[in-house]
């Protein structure tokens, strides 16, 4: 996955310019990014501070390793049901 070439801590500095009132597309030709960028983060990242999003990145990785743990464990129980369905 692409990352983004900002971080959190700068995406908040940025929404919080546009917060105060700075306009959009000002902000996006200051900071070299596209309006779209800007309004994904605003819907992501809104409202939020730098502990909260931490805490999202944090819980973003348990629950990327909690899925893949998951799938192991179903791949393993379909591999034991399908040899038990064999007669030997």
């Amino acid at each position: 996955m692409k990352t983004s070439r900002f971080t959190e801590s700068q995406i908040i500095n940025i929404l919080k310019q546009a917060e105060a009132g700075t306009p959009v597309p000002e902000l996006c030709r200051e900071h070299g990014m596209s309006s779209a960028s800007f309004y994904k983060w605003r819907s992501k990242y809104g409202g939020m501070d730098a502990s909260m999003m931490t805490r999202m990145k944090e819980l973003e990785d348990e629950n990327r390793r909690l899925k893949k743990m998951y799938a192991e464990e179903k791949l393993k129980a379909e591999i034991i049901s399908e040899a038990m369905q064999k007669k030997w």
